[in-house]
């Protein structure tokens, strides 16, 4: 059976290529009248008159393309166990980076205080929505960002309940480094670990999402069960150590582990203070992170988009991380599999308004010449010239991770690809790779188990 390249969301037929639609011409008055009005202008003491407040929307685009290609662009999902810390931490991050205003913090530790759920305030930068403030719980994946000396980051904060992981393969999907929070506290970093805890769940799906780098953060050092002790540090360092490794991670090349207080903010922008924790001499998480090495992006390959969720707001609008490749406001684009010709009306990069973007961005693009209901989660927005190949049939090499019964072909399955879930048949059993030495089997399996690695079809 010959191995076909997937694309989320079906098959696209088979037929001429469309031509790229010739560019509409910019619209500034247009992008003038669709700036965001809460975008942050902040005027002089004298009053402004109408001619000003339009002529700022208009400059802001150029302005902010200039600043931005400076920048790599870096996605980090926080992932790991539910009430790990995960939220905790990302909106400390944000606090400490000046995202998130003293006002602001202050107001949800009000809040927060009002619910009797005082320690929650800070994931609440990152936790929106009611249901997940009244929980605790993270149900969607949280998006926030932060800038430092030399990247953009976005946050993309993972669910941690059983419930949610789809929706956490789904923000894996997108990410270019891995963050795993691990509880030290006495008896949570077991709950966590142990079969049927979300961290090795996690960590496998990081891993097979391609992430480049895994931080493992050990958190609630400051916990009264912890006091910064080493050796607790090392006990939870080491027992989730070999199982990383099982999963593909070399710590000498793309596995780091940290302490830190999400609670506290120790250990995440400032070094650690010697009389709290003598025995670590690391680099602080943010300065960490800034300084692993560059992504090889693919600045000058074909523009290539997978659509993470549409909507509807004078127009259709498609977002997606940009995978690789540049696309300009006016471009002809075509959407795959449907093979839809689209020109871009409008772009967006963390949600202020540009006029191109680049590879690893996190964009928001206005489409002319197609529908928001013709649009699903999936679908690849690509260049003309490139289009994404389709198909229906396809080999996988498939890891057994948990599974009480056998798989034989006929075998029925949800397939989560990029951000879209599908169903698949296994139509047939090809090999099976010895874990150790990568050796393939010469016979056809009739079967595969638990812990197996398989070649199917």
């Amino acid at each position: 059976m010959s191995s076909v390249a997937p694309v989320e969301g079906g098959s696209g037929g088979a037929g001429e290529e469309p031509e790229a639609p010739s560019p509409a011409p910019a619209d500034w008055e247009a992008a003038a009248e669709d700036t965001d009005p809460s975008a942050p202008v902040t005027p002089d003491d004298d009053e402004l008159d109408e001619d000003e407040v339009i002529v700022k929307p208009k400059k802001k685009p150029i302005r902010l393309e200039e600043t931005r290609s400076k920048k790599e662009h870096v996605n980090v999902v926080i992932i790991g166990h539910v009430d790990a810390g995960k939220s905790t931490i990302g909106g400390q991050i944000m606090a400490l980076t000046g995202m998130v205003d003293k006002r602001t913090l202050e107001k949800y530790e009000r809040e927060a205080k009002e619910r009797s759920r005082e320690s929650w305030y800070l994931s609440w930068a990152l936790d929106t929505n009611q249901e997940e403030r009244e929980k605790g719980k993270t149900v969607e994946v949280g998006r926030a960002y932060f800038e430092t000396d030399k990247k953009h980051f976005t946050i993309l904060d993972a669910p941690g309940h059983k419930s949610f992981v789809p929706n956490m393969i789904g923000g894996a999907a997108q990410a270019d480094l891995a963050v795993l929070v691990i509880s030290a506290r006495k008896g949570e970093f077991e709950t966590g670990f142990d079969r049927g805890g979300q961290t090795r769940e996690h960590a496998m799906l990081a891993k097979t999402a391609g992430v480049k780098h895994l931080l493992v953060l050990i958190n609630k050092m400051d916990d009264p069960t912890v006091i910064w002790s080493e050796e607790r540090y090392i006990e939870c360092r080491d027992k989730i150590l070999p199982y990383l490794k099982k999963l593909g991670f070399n710590p000498a090349k793309d596995l780091s582990f940290m302490p830190v207080s999400g609670l506290t903010g120790l250990g995440l922008k400032d070094p650690v203070p010697v009389d709290v924790c003598p025995w670590y001499k690391g680099e602080p998480f943010i300065t960490f992170i800034d300084n692993l090495p560059s992504l090889n992006r693919k600045m000058d390959g074909p523009f290539l988009m997978p659509v993470v969720e549409k909507y509807k707001d004078m127009g259709t609008v498609v977002m997606g991380k940009v995978e690789s490749g540049e696309v300009k406001k006016g471009q002809g684009l075509l959407l795959m599999p449907n093979r839809t010709p689209v020109v871009v009306d409008q772009l967006w990069s963390d949600d202020e308004e540009v006029t191109s973007v680049g590879p690893g961005e996190n964009i928001k693009v206005k489409l002319k010449g197609i529908e928001e209901e013709d649009v699903s989660p999936g679908f690849v927005l690509c260049d003309p010239s490139s289009p994404a190949k389709t198909g229906r049939v396809f080999d996988a090499q498939v890891v057994i991770l948990e599974h009480k019964s056998i798989i034989c072909a006929g075998y029925s399955a949800v397939m989560h690809i990029h951000c879209v879930a599908e169903e698949v048949t296994v139509e047939t059993l090809i090999c099976l790779i010895d874990k150790k030495t990568g050796e393939k089997t010469k016979t056809r399996p009739r079967f595969v188990k638990q812990d197996q690695v398989a070649i199917m079809g």
